[in-house]
């Protein structure tokens, strides 16, 4: 089992295209929150200032991408100092309907600010080591791509795909995309070490058996002892290397990954609660329920309901 495949899965990752631009200065928008979600922005022409909301900014060129995950608002522009409209404002006022390109103001095409935004979007309640581990925002430079030659093909595939404006060209790179989340986190390692020390859990030898067991058979009645044991390491040594690469303790992880696993199957199968339960590893569907209600703040009877009530709801 590949483990990050696993957790990506589990997390229900989608990547989405929502807007390519052409841009004509000076201009700013100011793109809001969005739940569960990562958004990206890739210059394929001009320059980009982009400010995260109190935590800093960053000035993007040709080639650049920045990653700004959990979903923090943020304002694009041109320049500093620019009044930024919200999203909704441009959208309205260029009578952007979701297909072509969004433009903003009439001037030199040349130097227009042309990017391809879009976004990466997570299950409801998803939760991990992982995403927790994420930065506020990560940069991946036009230098940082020459010496990542998958990523820097795959942005250049995708510019290629969406700027010909063929059939298919946005399922192409909806795809495309969401095998750049992936290499975009192990590029993302220089500039977060929570992000490294997760990612260095998974090649560790030990505790990334470990974390293949737990993966494997999730309903496995896993101890402390029993997983040190597998993996030939005493009890706290074990324990304390997981601590410091997860940042959470083997049980704690172990329960909070039961219960992500309990979410993609009362999304995504027709189990009723007593089989999810079990099938994660829970004694009791009253303990799953104690355990999920304490987690999500709902019970999975109500989660289930609630999901096929939205589910069926007319577009």
């Amino acid at each position: 089992m590949d483990v990050l495949d696993d957790i990506l899965g589990t997390l229900n990752l989608k990547g989405a295209l929502y807007f390519r631009t052409d841009f004509s200065p000076p201009w700013a928008v100011s793109v809001p929150e969005l739940a569960h979600a990562a958004r990206f922005h890739l210059v394929v022409q001009g320059r980009c200032r982009v400010e995260v909301a109190a935590r800093g900014a960053v000035d993007l060129g040709p080639g650049d991408l920045v990653l700004i995950p959990r979903g923090r608002s943020h304002v694009l522009a041109d320049a500093a100092g620019r009044s930024a409209p919200p999203l909704e404002t441009v959208l309205a006022q260029a009578g952007y309907d979701g297909a072509g390109v969004l433009v903003m103001g009439h001037g030199d095409p040349t130097a227009t600010t042309q990017m391809i935004c879009g976004h990466f979007t997570f299950r409801n309640g998803a939760d991990h080591p992982l995403l927790q581990a994420l930065p506020d925002y990560l940069v991946t430079t036009m230098s940082m791509r020459a010496r990542e030659p998958w990523l820097d093909e795959m942005l250049r595939l995708i510019a290629r795909r969406l700027f010909a404006d063929e059939i298919g060209s946005a399922a192409s790179v909806t795809r495309l995309s969401e095998i750049v989340f992936i290499e975009l986190l192990r590029v993302g390692i220089a500039q977060s070490v929570e992000l490294k020390s997760v990612l260095d859990a998974f090649r560790d030898a030990q505790i990334g058996r470990a974390l293949h067991l737990v993966h494997a058979r999730p309903a496995h009645p896993w101890t402390v002892e029993t997983l040190a044991a597998e993996v030939g390491m005493s009890r706290s040594r074990f324990a304390e290397r997981f601590s410091d690469l997860i940042r959470m303790g083997p049980m704690a992880y172990l329960a909070e990954w039961r219960l992500q696993k309990a979410l993609a199957m009362l999304d995504e199968s027709r189990c009723s609660v007593q089989q999810v339960a079990a099938q994660i590893g829970y004694q009791s569907p009253a303990a799953f329920t104690r355990a999920f209600s304490g987690k999500f703040g709902i019970s999975p009877t109500e989660y289930r309901r609630n999901a096929d009530f939205f589910a069926d709801r007319p577009v």
